[in-house]
């Protein structure tokens, strides 16, 4: 009997890079399979950080997209709603269900969780409870900046978004993301802000990703440019086990 394959799942984010580098480093380069879901709405940077990380790793990573839609943008607009409490439909549409045709039930699956999101990677072993998950960032006890650190010593330049000052390295425009989030989008890609306000003005006030203390919708139309600090707001989380996650507690509630 084959032993079962490790997956990667590669974000193109410091994180999960590192993890990678260390799953690697623990199974060898022959059972370890590393995959990226390319959404078509990241940074366009995100093709030169995979590639030198390819040269890292001393493999090859495998991309999975889906074949159905193109972007996050072609998700939204055709399902015709942005974020419910199931989720967001792009998780699920461009990460989710593309992965299902790669993945197997034996799969031993590797995420970039740090040491400071211990208990989050806890909590997704309790919903996820039938699938086999390492977080070897955790074990060794690296943080995040470990993680910055270790590519920067690798002669390895961050992706452009941790460049311009975001936490995390997710699509141009999360829905997930606090107002400070959406503040830097304005600020570094108003194009792309723009076309979602642009698509919350068409699909209604339910498209509104925030309720203020008053209940009122608080849309990007409404949105303060002072408003939110993007450092003190949650990390985005946008994981396939987080949505699956998310179904399942929306489901529960009903």
């Amino acid at each position: 009997m084959s032993l079962p394959r490790i997956v990667c799942r590669f974000s193109c984010g410091a994180a999960s890079a590192v993890a990678t580098k260390l799953a690697l480093a623990k199974y060898g380069h022959e059972r370890v399979e590393i995959t990226y879901s390319d959404t078509g709405s990241e940074h366009p940077d995100n093709k030169r950080f995979l590639a030198d990380c390819e040269r890292w790793f001393g493999k090859s990573v495998t991309v999975i997209k889906s074949e159905k839609y193109a972007d996050t943008w072609a998700v939204w607009e055709k399902e015709r709603f942005i974020m419910s409490r199931q989720g967001a439909p792009c998780t699920a549409a461009l990460k989710r269900e593309p992965v299902y045709l790669f993945e197997r039930p034996t799969d031993i699956q590797v995420l970039g969780y740090t040491a400071e999101e211990e208990d989050r990677a806890k909590r997704l072993r309790e919903q996820n409870f039938e699938r086999v998950i390492e977080t070897p960032l955790i074990e060794a006890g690296l943080t995040k900046a470990d993680c910055l650190g270790l590519l920067e010593r690798a002669g390895i330049e961050l992706p452009a978004m941790y460049l311009l000052g975001f936490q995390n390295n997710n699509c141009i425009g999360c829905p997930k993301g606090g107002r400070g989030y959406w503040n830097m989008i304005r600020k570094h890609f108003p194009d792309q802000f723009e076309r979602m306000a642009a698509l919350q003005r068409k699909l209604g006030e339910g498209s509104a990703f925030w309720v203020e203390e008053d209940g009122t919708k608080l849309t990007l139309d409404r949105l303060e440019p002072d408003r939110g600090e993007q450092h003190n707001e949650p990390s985005i989380e946008c994981s396939i086990m987080c949505h699956i996650a998310e179904v399942e507690i929306a489901e529960a509630a009903e």
